[in-house]
């Protein structure tokens, strides 16, 4: 881990050789890899929600989130290599989240397309996130992490994102 100071700068290979080792091709070596990542964070929660919103491109005051995870949903890869690159322990929080994070958030998760078992929505609308972030540079991302529902709202992306939840959406 690292402090918000330090996360000014990426952290290069912030994965270790044993990860290249791991099985990327099936559903079973994408655990084996998340619980990898995970193991190496202190104090690591798995968020029951997440996901990367960009700032409004216009005056509209909404969010906009290409891919949301929902509670209940089963993507926990993402949410840790995402974790890992912010130097976070998975803590409900909204963290600005730089293009050159971003960037290596969608490197270090790209080798998960081997599993042609299961979609990659996370890494999709990662990469529709930069390219909106690099033919803007107006607009801003936000990385998303909610641990627990009944946390208090941490940002406007936050409070967009769980108004998204059935059942979920918070108080005003």
């Amino acid at each position: 881990m690292f402090t918000c100071a330090e996360r000014a700068v990426v952290r290069a290979g912030w994965h270790d050789a044993a990860m290249t080792d791991l099985d990327w091709s099936t559903p079973e070596g994408l655990v084996a890899i998340r619980d990898h990542l995970a193991a190496r964070i202190e104090g690591w929660r798995q968020p029951v929600a997440y996901a990367v919103a960009l700032s409004p491109a216009s005056s509209s005051p909404e969010w906009v989130f290409a891919h949301v995870n929902a509670p209940g949903g089963r993507h926990g890869l993402p949410a840790v290599v995402l974790a890992s690159v912010l130097g976070h322990d998975g803590t409900t929080a909204s963290l600005p989240l730089s293009r050159p994070e971003l960037a290596a958030a969608v490197e270090s998760l790209a080798p998960a397309q081997a599993c042609t078992d299961l979609p990659h929505p996370n890494l999709a609308a990662w990469r529709e996130v930069l390219t909106e972030l690099e033919g803007n540079p107006a607009r801003e991302a936000v990385a998303v992490f909610v641990a627990d529902l009944d946390d208090p709202v941490t940002s406007e992306a936050d409070g967009s994102m769980r108004a998204t939840f059935e059942g979920h959406a918070p108080t005003p």
